[in-house]
C-alpha cells in the first residue's frame, strides 16, 4: 500500500481532505454568490450569466470538480462523525463538560441540513433548466417565481433558515480547516477566527438577501 493510500485511510488524512474540500467549497460559495448577486442587476444580466454557466465546457469541468469536492467533504464528515461516536460509546454516562462551542457540537446536524438544502436547491433550479425545461432560458423568472410563490410562499423562508444554519457551519468549519492544516499560532489564530466569522456572516447574508428582497420588496411577477 502506498504512503498516499495509508495517509488517506488514516484519521489525520480524512481530516486533511475534509479541510481542503471544505475550503474549496467556501471558495465556490464566494464565486457563486458573486454571480447570484447579478439578480439585483435585472433579467438581462442574470440570464446572460446563467446561459454561460449552463453552456460553457469549462464550467462543466468545474462542476465535476465541485461534485467531487462535495462528495469528499460529505463522506469524510460522516466517517469522522461515526468514528467519533464509536470512540465514545458511553458519552451520556457522565455530564459533558467539554469546552467545545455550539457550532462545533452541532457540525453533523448543520452539515446534514445544508446537504438537504443543497438537494432542494439543485432540484429547484439546476434540474429544472438542465433537464426538465431545457428550452426555458429565463433563469431570472425561475428564481423570482421560486422566492415569491414557491411552496405556497414559504420557499424564501426555508432558504433564509438554511443560510442561517450555513453560517453556523461555516463559522466553525473555516477555523477548524486551518487548524487541521497546521495554521495554529498565537499570532495568526485570532486573525483566522475573525476572518472565519466575517465569511460566516457575509456569505450567508449575501445569499439570504436575495429571497428577502424578491419576496418583500421586488414587484410581483
Amino acid at each position: 500500500m502506498s504512503w498516499f493510500s495509508e495517509f488517506a485511510r488514516s484519521s489525520l488524512g480524512k481530516k486533511f481532505f475534509m479541510a481542503v474540500s471544505g475550503l474549496f467549497l467556501i471558495s465556490f460559495l464566494i464565486v457563486h454568490l458573486a454571480g447570484n448577486l447579478l439578480l439585483f442587476q435585472g433579467p438581462a444580466e442574470f440570464n446572460e450569466y446563467s446561459r454561460f454557466m449552463s453552456n460553457s465546457p469549462l464550467i462543466r469541468f468545474m462542476e465535476i470538480l465541485l461534485a467531487i469536492g462535495f462528495l469528499a467533504h460529505i463522506v469524510y464528515a460522516y466517517i469522522l462523525a461515526y468514528k467519533n461516536r464509536q470512540s465514545r460509546p458511553h458519552r451520556y454516562a457522565v455530564k459533558n463538560n467539554s469546552p467545545a462551542s455550539f457550532a462545533s457540537r452541532t457540525m453533523p446536524f448543520t452539515g446534514s441540513f445544508v446537504l438537504i438544502y443543497l438537494i432542494v436547491h439543485i432540484n429547484s433550479f439546476t434540474v429544472k433548466h438542465r433537464f426538465l425545461e431545457r428550452e426555458n432560458t429565463d433563469f431570472y423568472r425561475t428564481v423570482v417565481e421560486a422566492f415569491q410563490y414557491g411552496w405556497g410562499g414559504f420557499y424564501w423562508l426555508f432558504y433564509v433558515i438554511a443560510m442561517a444554519i450555513l453560517a453556523i457551519h461555516l463559522n466553525h468549519g473555516f477555523q477548524s480547516a486551518f487548524q487541521t492544516l497546521g495554521f495554529h499560532h498565537n499570532k495568526y489564530t485570532p486573525l483566522i477566527k475573525k476572518l472565519g466569522s466575517l465569511i460566516a456572516l457575509a456569505i450567508p447574508a449575501g445569499f439570504a438577501s436575495i429571497p428577502i428582497y424578491f419576496y418583500f420588496f421586488a414587484p410581483k411577477i
